[in-house]
């Protein structure tokens, strides 16, 4: 350690110029100072004290700065433990500083430090390592959450974990995959390499799980209110008395599930109505079914009461009774039941209003009926299409007995309306059958051809397959001959692969 330290003497040297005049003989003094300081500054040993300052300059110039030297002897004393903590600070920050500069994700700075020295950008890459573990597992879990979503808490969660993974993809410099993407894999040893194809793909990603995840949220409201409602109306059901609130709280029940149909069956909502709306459904058609009856037989009770005295108030409820009875449809369980009533209730109310026409329609009743037993469990051959085709045949020809001017005229009308449509949906399927029938023989006269006399030549092997398969796709479904079709069919493409 030098006795006089530069700065010491920088601070000496500038009192001693201006304490100098410009004449020979001061030029002469400054520079016998200058000396003495000078070898103070060149000599080791302990650091100059005040008072040795002090004799150096004092005889030349006794109008030296006292302060002077005392800051002077302060700057020269070596520096304590808490300057080279300053100075250690000092080193440190401005390191930091220079690693902050370098890792800024700008190319012109990071390229030519990762060709040269790449372990500057640690901090870089120990972050972007971080980031890239950290949104690929928030990303599997989104996806994992949203389209395994077992309740609302699941979509939640996956829509955090997907903003998680969103914000560590943002993080990631998709420049430096572009410039240098394999640097950073050798570093670290690792096998994944994470381009920018990747990581454009995982953003997509990201924004499809998150609009799944807005649909599902979306879709959970209306399917919570439709659950509501339904219940409410099972409810109101349950405890309603009379008629009137039955039905009442049937159309409530109704309203309740059309709001659930309406939910996408895509989203998580929607997968979850479809699934309890089977049940909702048999719930609501029994009960239902149950009104339309247990009100026909109530308007059956009150019109035998007041049938002597009001034949035409009786005729009025009866009818509402045969209103009720003609909603069940033919499917239901109880349609049989609902058609006996029916048959009875019309027989009673043709014979307060017109007893000529009531006998043409019972008759047409007992032929639909007959038809409609028929045509139960199908597929049917053609000849018992045709056979079910002629009961609704004859039941219109009933209905078309009764005159216009005759009451029941209306009535007759309503039925004959129902029946030509049943009657044409009935040749329609006749039709299909019959259609059916002859592809499926057809094909299989195809498929004996190419069985006795194969082509040799592959591509005409492979057309006459086709047209094979063509012949077969013709076949319907609902025809007793599309069972045996499909068998074919997924013999001949296994074929034609």
């Amino acid at each position: 350690m030098y006795r006089l330290n530069k700065r010491a003497w920088q601070i000496l040297r500038v009192e001693v110029q201006r304490c100098s005049g410009n004449d020979q003989v001061s030029k002469i003094e400054q520079e016998i100072v200058s000396k003495r300081l000078e070898k103070l500054s060149q000599e080791k040993g302990s650091p100059a004290e005040l008072d040795e300052l002090r004799d150096s300059v004092i005889d030349i110039y006794p109008q030296f700065s006292e302060k002077v030297l005392k800051q002077a002897a302060k700057a020269n004393q070596p520096a304590g433990i808490f300057g080279k903590i300053k100075w250690a600070t000092i080193l440190l920050g401005s390191s930091a500083g220079i690693v902050w500069v370098i890792n800024l994700p700008y190319p012109m700075i990071r390229w030519p430090i990762a060709k040269t020295a790449p372990i500057l950008l640690l901090p870089s890459y120990i972050n972007m390592d971080y980031h890239y573990r950290e949104a690929i597992k928030n990303l599997e879990q989104a996806d994992q959450f949203i389209n395994q979503a077992t309740s609302a808490v699941d979509i939640e969660q996956g829509s955090l974990k997907a903003k998680a993974a969103q914000k560590n993809l943002d993080n990631l410099p998709v420049w430096f995959l572009g410039y240098y993407p394999q640097a950073y894999c050798n570093f670290f040893g690792c096998t994944w390499k994470f381009t920018v194809d990747e990581f454009e793909a995982a953003r997509r990603r990201v924004a499809r799980i998150e609009a799944t995840a807005f649909q599902d949220k979306n879709a959970l409201t209306p399917l919570v209110q439709g659950e509501q409602l339904v219940n409410i109306a099972r409810q109101q059901y349950e405890k309603a008395i009379t008629i009137k609130d039955k039905e009442n709280a049937i159309a409530s029940w109704q309203a309740a599930i059309d709001q659930l149909e309406q939910i996408p069956d895509s989203t998580f909502a929607g997968e979850t109505a479809q699934a309890k709306l089977k049940a909702y459904q048999r719930d609501f058609d029994h009960a239902r079914i149950g009104t339309f009856i247990a009100a026909a037989q109530e308007f059956d009770l009150e019109a035998e009461k007041i049938q002597a005295t009001q034949p035409k108030a009786a005729s009025e409820l009866w009818e509402q009774a045969v209103k009720r009875l003609n909603q069940i449809p033919t499917e239901n369980p109880r349609y049989l039941e609902a058609q006996r009533l029916l048959a009875g209730y019309q027989v009673k109310l043709k014979t307060v209003v017109d007893p000529r026409s009531d006998t043409y329609i019972e008759a047409a009743k007992q032929f639909a009926l007959a038809a409609a037993k028929a045509s139960q469990n199908p597929p049917h051959s053609v000849a018992k299409w045709e056979q079910i085709a002629k009961l609704w045949r004859k039941s219109i020809d009933q209905l078309e007995n009764i005159r216009v001017e005759e009451p029941g005229y209306v009535a007759a009308q309503k039925l004959l309306a129902e029946y030509q449509t049943n009657l044409g949906i009935i040749e329609t399927r006749r039709t299909a059958e019959s259609e059916a029938q002859a592809s499926l023989k057809a094909a299989n006269e195809q498929i004996q051809s190419l069985i006795a006399s194969p082509p040799s030549d592959p591509q005409q092997f492979k057309g006459r397959i086709q047209g094979i398969i063509n012949r077969l796709k013709t076949i319907q479904a609902g025809t007793t001959a599309y069972p045996e079709a499909q068998k074919l069919l997924a013999s001949a493409q296994k074929r034609l692969q």
